[in-house]
């Protein structure tokens, strides 16, 4: 068995590939589902968000299920093999979870330090718990994976060192339509991007705060909780016209705001500056609006590089630090574990040969009282326990520092274990990785 991460990100692709293997809600299940399916993958998980895609999966065979994977995705995305070959990552074992824990913590995000993926990737383990998908390997692995990121957000300032999207995007608009508390901001959706640019700019002050959503009661539900109103989806076009701001991240198939409709909003504010935040993969604003008179299109791609240059590097160092340590305790643990039905089988086989001495004496020494026998019995164990302790503690420190199969293979040879019977002992379940 071995873990195996696959995907593709901001960091490997262009945002016009991004946009274009964007799989929603819908279809990230059906991706899952493929997944579970195929011959070599025993667990999976699905991480899917407005800049990544990822399979993380406990495989039979690397290559054969790579292979699976790679078929599942061309499958999920629509890209061609060959394209979509060009974007992938690979990360295999080690690596594959020390990039689990950099993704968790916002290391890998656009937005440095950001704590969105964490409830993404609660909500994906859920997922894959609920369907039976993500087993011990996964689960174990995913939990800790957050208990690292919240980690890490508490011990090192990471909070600060990623300004949200959301803020980013507000930053740029603000260099473009003037202070926040002068513009009429209209949200178009309602998900958990939506909400958090609503709560954003109502808790800086904007002068007007609109939501408009296709279903127009989860716009009444997110209008009333941030202090703004809601309007109907067919009143669009008045709003774009009185919106100085528009944040938009639907997750709409197709653009939610089209180039006529973008043209007739600026003709009708005769060129009053606007900004649309478009922050939805796929865009949710035709491209042809930042070619408007008095029109900024800030998309995903511009707000990286702004990003970027925000990140404070002391804070995320401090972070990556962390994971560096996190990663390898949790490596040693998962060795331990390794060797851990071949230590069980020791002490197996230690308290077969003590009973059968134990009957032997009892055989041959008939008379002996009961406090004597009990004796003979406790000495005899304490010897056991104590040739046994020195080779039990050292293998598992080993194990954290090499191969655990070295040295499991060396306790089999020295002390001429059967390997079936080292399969078949029943070891302990561990309740999780070391937190």
């Amino acid at each position: 068995m071995s873990l195996l991460a696959v995907g593709l990100s901001h960091r490997s692709a262009p945002m016009p590939v991004l946009e274009e293997a964007a799989v929603d809600a819908a279809g990230l299940e059906t991706l899952a589902q493929a997944l579970a399916a195929c011959e070599n993958v025993q667990e999976v998980l699905v991480l899917g968000t407005c800049n990544r895609l990822e399979v993380y999966a406990e495989c039979a065979t690397f290559h054969g299920a790579l292979a699976e994977i790679g078929q599942c995705l061309v499958a999920a995305t629509g890209l061609d093999r060959d394209r979509l070959t060009e974007y992938l990552y690979v990360h295999y074992e080690d690596r594959a979870i020390a990039h689990l824990f950099t993704v968790a913590c916002g290391l890998d995000s656009m937005a440095v330090g950001e704590s969105q993926i964490l409830g993404q990737l609660r909500t994906s383990l859920r997922r894959a718990q609920r369907s039976g998908r993500a087993g011990p390997v996964l689960n174990t692995l995913v939990q800790q994976a957050l208990r690292v990121a919240k980690r890490a957000h508490t011990e090192t300032g990471l909070d600060r060192a990623g300004l949200s999207l959301v803020s980013a995007a507000l930053g740029a608009a603000v260099g473009h339509v003037g202070p926040i508390e002068q513009a009429c901001v209209l949200v178009l959706g309602a998900g958990s991007m939506s909400s958090l640019a609503a709560t954003t700019v109502a808790r800086l002050g904007c002068r007007d705060l609109v939501v408009v959503n296709r279903t127009h009661e989860r716009a009444v539900l997110l209008a009333d909780a941030t202090g703004g109103r809601a309007v109907r989806v067919t009143r669009i076009g008045q709003a774009l016209t009185e919106a100085d701001v528009v944040i938009s991240c639907t997750g709409a198939v197709g653009y939610v705001v089209t180039a006529d409709q973008a043209e007739a909003a600026a003709a009708a504010r005769a060129h009053r500056p606007q900004a649309y935040l478009d922050l939805a993969l796929p865009r949710d604003v035709a491209p042809a609006a930042a070619s408007l008179p008095g029109v900024a299109l800030i998309g995903l791609a511009d707000l990286g590089e702004r990003l970027a240059a925000d990140a404070l590097v002391d804070e995320a160092a401090a972070a990556r630090d962390l994971v560096t340590a996190e990663v390898a305790v949790f490596l040693a643990h998962r060795r331990s574990l390794q060797v851990a039905p071949t230590v069980a089988a020791l002490r197996s086989r230690a308290q077969q040969v003590l009973q059968g001495e134990l009957d032997r004496l009892a055989a041959r020494v008939p008379d002996l009282g009961e406090r004597e026998n009990a004796e003979v019995r406790l000495a005899m164990h304490r010897v056991v326990e104590k040739l046994l302790h020195t080779p039990t503690v050292r293998v598992k420190e080993l194990t954290g520092l090499s191969e655990p199969g070295d040295y499991a293979h060396a306790l089999r040879e020295l002390f001429g274990l059967d390997p079936y019977d080292v399969a078949a002992v029943s070891t302990p379940a561990e309740p999780g990785a070391p937190g």
